[in-house]
C-alpha cells in the first residue's frame, strides 16, 4: 500500500462521507486528466506555501469520507485530544477519514487527520502516542519541508505554480501526484528521534502520560508481527527502529513517574 504521508496522504473521487462504504479504500490519486499548468516562480514564499498547503487538505477532506461531529470514532478522537489546540502558535484541527488504510498523517498547517481503521486497532493511549509523534515533525517543520520537496518535484515538476507571487490553483491530477510524493516522504532517524521527544514533551506539558509514545511504538511493533495487509505498510516503513525507540521512551516516562503498566 501506499504509504500516507504524515503529513499527510492522498486522495480523490469526491462522495460525500455519508455515501461511502466502511470499507472504503483512501484513494491516492483521481484518474483524470489535464497538462500542468506552465509558470515563471523559481521560488515559494511562506504566504505561497501557506496557501499550497491549504489548498491540499481542503482537497483531501473534500474528496475522502469526512466524518461528522456526532460519530461515535470522531467522539472518542475529540475526548483524546482535549486540549491539544495548538503546537508552536500552530492551531490544531482534528478529523477522522472513514477509510481502510491503517494510518494517521499531520499536515504543516496542524491539520491532523486519523484514519477509522487505525482506531480500530489501538488503544486511546496508543493513539495519543501516534498522534505526539506527528504533531512533533510539525512543530519541528519536517512536515512543511516534506510537502515542499513534493510540490516542487512531483505535483508541480513541469514548473512551480506560482505567478508574480500568486499561487496558481493545481489541478486534481496534480493534486493526486502530490499526494504520491507525500506518500514516498522519508524522514532521517534524527528527526524521527526529535519528533519522539517533542511528542513527550508535548503530552506531558498538556497533562497527558507521555509513555503513550511508548506504547504507540509497541503497538506497531505487534502489528509488524501480524502483519498480513499491505494496508500496514506505510506504518512500519516510516517507523524503523522500534526496538529502540520503544526503550527510549520507555526508560524516560520510568525515570520520570510516569505509570508504565
Amino acid at each position: 500500500m501506499k504509504k500516507i504521508i504524515r503529513t499527510l496522504s492522498i486522495l480523490a473521487v469526491a462522495v460525500a462521507a455519508s455515501c461511502m462504504p466502511v470499507s472504503a479504500q483512501l484513494n491516492l490519486k483521481k484518474a483524470i486528466g489535464g497538462a500542468a499548468k506552465a509558470v515563471k516562480a523559481v521560488t515559494l514564499t511562506d504566504d505561497q506555501m501557506t496557501a499550497y498547503v491549504k489548498e491540499y487538505i481542503d482537497w483531501m477532506d473534500k474528496n475522502n469520507p469526512v466524518l461528522p461531529d456526532d460519530d461515535p470514532y470522531v467522539v472518542r478522537l475529540k475526548n483524546l485530544t482535549e486540549g491539544l489546540t495548538s503546537v508552536e502558535g500552530i492551531p490544531l484541527n482534528f478529523k477522522v477519514y472513514n477509510v481502510i488504510d491503517v494510518n494517521a498523517f499531520a499536515c504543516a498547517d496542524g491539520s491532523v487527520r486519523v484514519f477509522s481503521s487505525l482506531m480500530d486497532i489501538m488503544s486511546d493511549d496508543e493513539l495519543l502516542g501516534v498522534i505526539g509523534h506527528e504533531v512533533g515533525h510539525v512543530a519541528h517543520h519536517d512536515s512543511k519541508k516534506a510537502f515542499k520537496q513534493a510540490l516542487l518535484t512531483s505535483a508541480l515538476r513541469d514548473g512551480l505554480g506560482a505567478t508574480n507571487g500568486t499561487v496558481a490553483a493545481l489541478t486534481d491530477s496534480q493534486l493526486g501526484d502530490l499526494g504520491e510524493a507525500l506518500a514516498g516522504a522519508t524522514y532521517s532517524q534524527k528527526q524521527e528521534s526529535a519528533a519522539d521527544d517533542y511528542g513527550y514533551e508535548f503530552l506531558k506539558s498538556h497533562g497527558k502520560n507521555p509513555y503513550a509514545m511508548a506504547l504507540s511504538f509497541k503497538r506497531l511493533k505487534e502489528l509488524q508481527g501480524e502483519q498480513k495487509s499491505s494496508k500496514m505498510n506505510q506504518l512500519f516503513s516510516s517507523h524503523p527502529d522500534l526496538e529502540k525507540r520503544i526503550e527510549r521512551m520507555s526508560k524516560r516516562a520510568a525515570s520520570e513517574g510516569f505509570a508504565t503498566e
